[in-house]
């Protein structure tokens, strides 16, 4: 069984067990969070696609380790004009696990 959702303004498979590295969630470390924007769930009922949610299913997920990606360098030029700038950026990632995916 799986489902994917839509969790800040992005899509993810979720099977059980499944980590998942979303955007920063500002929730403690071990807490549980739910998801009840499920588009699709596909189970041994056959797939239900939902317009745009699936009425009544939910994803539950176990909070996990904030962590950062790698950097990302940004190189600003400009010929002729004695312009450059060089900017690092690393973005934050909160890892959810996956527990259970309820279904109507």
């Amino acid at each position: 069984m799986y489902a994917l959702i839509e969790y800040k303004g992005k899509q993810y498979k979720a099977e059980k067990g499944a980590v998942l590295k979303v955007d920063s969630v500002d929730a403690e470390k071990g807490s549980k969070i739910d998801i009840e924007s499920v588009l699709l769930l596909s189970g041994d009922n056959g797939v239900k696609v939902g317009t745009p949610y699936v009425k009544g299913a939910k994803v539950t997920a176990l909070v996990g380790d904030n962590v950062r990606d790698r950097k990302v360098l940004v190189y600003k030029y400009k010929s002729k004009k004695d312009y450059h700038r060089t900017i690092g950026h690393r973005q934050h990632y909160t890892m959810i696990t996956v527990e259970d995916i309820a279904g109507v």
